[in-house]
């Protein structure tokens, strides 16, 4: 990331595009507020409407779990953390139909339907990698509705769209299914989220008339993943952003020492998730951020971030830069660890490995990876790759897996570092 860039960019986007403005909190004309009372967290208009949203959304990929193997979802902790969301005004909640193997959505209703329905936002997503008939668009957004218990979606998302999930978006007739959704008031704004390169983006967005688009946005990825270019195609065609991945699954959240101490020498008293999420919230065109908040210390933390909400200044800039040197150097994976690439054919825990790897990367330290990596299975191991490739067209990150698993085996297996000292406490990853 360059700084003159990021600020040109920054100023060009909000002259094109002024669609959000920051406000302080709703009010009873039809905008969702929250039950509690004291400081809320900083809202922002959409568009030019009385339609405020919280700059913090309530991502439900990551959910407390019961068990950190399982999908199954620790409803007591959840059932807390939302109480508090909706406490602040962090009334936004982000599932989808894939989400902990299917378990987020039915969460979601079970646990937000104790509340008034015009209390919060839900959204959730047309999972099209599911279809292979067009019956299944409407088969499946039955099934969305009923396991989130609600008649209507306030933000509804076509999921994870590339190159071939656009083209099986048009074969299927998905846009047309969910716009008549719309109009019969099921659906209040209908975006899409995506991953792939931006020139199919600007093809995706200049095809329909779109109300948000929801892209993968942080300060790693405004060149390495082009995402400055995304936001940029939105933002000229007027689409308001809502941004996932932050915190790039975690590894914003967790970075290297080096790039720890840049951040932490120039504000001590703040986390590294604070500094990426004010990274993307930052910009002007962006609605809202999603957060996946798996641990309550996660969610209190990002209370604090939104509260009274600051956008980043031309010094703090110049730190993120710095840092992001220092964490470039690490050799890390960029993988968000979103599992889309699981499972394996012949079993690699591919998210686990890259998980462990990346944490003896950033850290320096190869004694956790051991002591975990040892007790796995050898069918999920590294090294139990066949180069079969059935995970490249899953990844939206677009790495090479079977390559980066082959160096891990080399790297990491056998005899390596039997002396190591071992580190005991995993750590808890924001997303």
């Amino acid at each position: 990331m360059n700084r003159r860039e990021f600020l040109k960019s920054a100023l060009t986007v909000a002259a094109l595009a002024p669609v959000t403005r920051i406000v302080a909190k709703e009010g009873p004309d039809g905008n969702k507020s929250s039950e509690g009372k004291g400081r809320q967290i900083t809202r922002r208009r959409y568009k030019h409407t009385a339609l405020t949203v919280p700059l913090l959304g309530f991502g439900m990929m990551r959910l407390p779990r019961i068990s950190p193997d399982k999908p199954d979802i620790d409803y007591a902790t959840a059932e807390k953390q939302i109480a508090r969301a909706m406490e602040v005004g962090l009334n936004y909640f982000d599932t989808a139909y894939f989400y902990h193997d299917g378990l987020s959505e039915k969460c979601a209703g079970d646990l937000l339907s104790r509340y008034p329905r015009d209390r919060y936002y839900l959204a959730s997503k047309m999972p099209v990698r599911a279809l292979k008939k067009e019956g299944d668009v409407e088969r499946i957004w039955r099934e969305q509705l009923a396991r989130c218990k609600t008649d209507y979606f306030d933000f509804y998302l076509v999921h994870n769209l590339n190159r071939d999930r656009w083209t099986d978006t048009r074969r299927f007739h998905v846009y047309e299914f969910l716009k008549q959704k719309q109009k019969e008031g099921k659906i209040r704004k209908l975006g899409f989220s995506f991953h792939d390169e931006p020139e199919i983006l600007k093809e995706i967005a200049e095809a329909h008339t779109w109300d948000f688009g929801q892209i993968q946005l942080n300060y790693l990825d405004w060149t390495l993943y082009r995402s400055r270019e995304q936001y940029e195609i939105l933002t000229k065609l007027g689409i308001p952003v809502i941004v996932m991945e932050p915190l790039r699954g975690g590894a914003l959240a967790a970075l290297n020492p080096e790039a720890t101490a840049i951040l932490k020498k120039a504000n001590p008293d703040v986390s590294a998730a604070s500094w990426a999420l004010r990274y993307a919230a930052s910009l002007p065109n962006v609605l809202c951020v999603l957060s996946g908040m798996t641990l309550t210390e996660h969610l209190e933390d990002n209370i604090g971030t939104f509260t009274d909400f600051k956008a980043l200044n031309d010094a703090e800039r110049k730190t993120i830069e710095a840092a992001l040197a220092a964490y470039r150097k690490s050799g890390a994976v960029p993988c968000t660890e979103c599992r889309y690439c699981t499972p394996c054919p012949v079993g690699v825990n591919i998210p686990r490995v890259f998980g462990l790897y990346n944490q003896a990367k950033t850290t320096g330290n190869t004694g956790h990876f051991r002591l975990v990596y040892d007790k796995m299975s050898s069918d999920e191991k590294a090294s139990a790759c066949v180069s079969c490739g059935a995970c490249l067209k899953k990844c939206p990150q677009h790495i090479q897996i079977p390559e980066m698993l082959k160096k891990i085996t080399s790297e990491m297996e056998g005899p390596l570092k039997k002396s190591a000292m071992f580190w005991s406490p995993d750590h808890e990853f924001y997303v």
